[in-house]
């Protein structure tokens, strides 16, 4: 969610009111008031930030009370800094303890080490003490996770090509592409046209194989990845892709025929493999394949079996793209 909930946002006012009112009343109590100036806030709250990191709680707090601060009290936190990098160093001991057992369980090359570090630097202390005692839980959550994240096998990533599929590109091009989708799945919208970017700038350097995974709680999207597999059947799967993803909001039977007709297609040949569910197996087929591989959502990409992190992001996908080329 983008927007704080009632109850983390109230949370957030309280922090805040906290550190107004603790700095306010050193400033007050200190023998020799320390005089502060316009800039002494904005220097508090870089120097928390510095000493905690800028994803830390702290850091965000301090910059959002800053702003109601005496520039008095900023000017005695910045005099008695010791104190609370002392206190903040002592706060974070058990995110830090949790980053080094974890790492080391998962080994600190995996990616997924490399995850538990990003994450934990925005952690709040008392999280990070609540997942230490819940370590076997979390530690085999992640586990699971490092597992779905490693490059699939040669049998694997040779069933996920094989056969008659909808696919572009040479098949024994350098770089191999395969996408699980849902053609009602509004971030795999954002992944086709990373496919169309794909085949514009790399052309036969990429097979790109196309599968399908139509999630249950999307009622037209089985029914959708049938059509589509008809439309292939009549050599117009990508243009009937294209199609699909720009009009997701409407991929009812009605609407499956109306877009077949514009393209050109045999309409009774479309309605008859729909009627009689002609093609509903080999989507089925997808599907369980896509279990193999561990897919849970959609969209998700392999490259030459390695799952790709971001598969909306053509940047991104690009760079990994370049890098197999150039046998990186």
């Amino acid at each position: 969610m983008n927007s704080l909930s009632l109850r983390a946002r109230t949370s957030i006012v309280a922090r805040m009111m906290l550190v107004v009112g603790v700095l306010a009343t050193a400033a007050c109590n200190q023998a020799k008031a320390v005089k502060g100036t316009a800039k002494s806030c904005e220097d508090y709250a870089k120097r928390i930030c510095k000493e905690s990191s800028e994803e830390a709680e702290a850091c965000k707090t301090m910059k959002a009370a800053s702003e109601l601060l005496p520039p008095d009290a900023c000017a005695t936190g910045l005099a008695k800094i010791d104190f609370t990098v002392k206190k903040l160093k002592a706060q974070g001991k058990k995110c830090t303890e949790l980053e080094a057992k974890l790492c080391a369980d998962l080994g600190p090359e995996t990616p997924t080490c490399a995850m538990v570090k990003e994450r934990t630097k925005e952690f709040p202390p008392e999280r990070c003490a609540g997942m230490m005692e819940h370590y076997a839980e979390v530690l085999a959550d992640l586990k699971r996770q490092e597992a779905k994240n490693k490059p699939l096998g040669e049998d694997q990533i040779a069933k996920l090509t094989a056969g008659a599929v909808p696919a572009f590109g040479p098949a024994d091009a350098k770089v191999t592409i395969v996408e699980f989708s849902d053609f009602q799945c509004p971030f795999c919208s954002k992944a086709a046209n990373v496919t169309t970017q794909v085949k514009e700038k790399y052309g036969d350097k990429v097979r790109f194989v196309f599968r399908h995974f139509p999630l249950p709680f999307h009622p037209n999207a089985h029914e959708a990845a049938e059509a589509s597999l008809a439309a292939d059947a009549q050599g117009k799967f990508w243009p009937f892709h294209d199609k699909l993803f720009a009009n997701q909001s409407a991929l009812d039977r009605k609407a499956l025929e109306g877009y077949a007709k514009e393209l050109g297609m045999d309409v009774p040949k479309l309605k008859k493999a729909l009627d009689e569910k002609t093609f509903a197996a080999q989507v089925d087929a997808d599907m369980k394949l896509g279990e193999e591989a561990s897919v849970d959502g959609t969209p998700t990409m392999f490259l030459n079996g390695a799952r790709v992190p971001n598969p909306t992001d053509f940047d991104a996908l690009s760079k990994q793209i370049d890098s197999a080329l150039a046998g990186g």
